[in-house]
């Protein structure tokens, strides 16, 4: 991902808030098991 402007980074809908949040460093390895933009939106969803 280096070199890569903010702009063009992969984004996806959070499944609780279904707001749009995009990639981050942190989840490079995870990015395809991501689903939720936070762990308030992680801690919320749907039991």
């Amino acid at each position: 991902m280096n070199g890569v402007k903010k702009q063009n980074l992969p984004s996806k809908i959070c499944v609780v808030c279904n707001r749009p949040f995009s990639w981050r460093k942190k989840w490079e390895k995870v990015w395809d098991e991501v689903k939720y933009c936070s762990d308030k939106c992680r801690m919320n969803k749907i039991k």
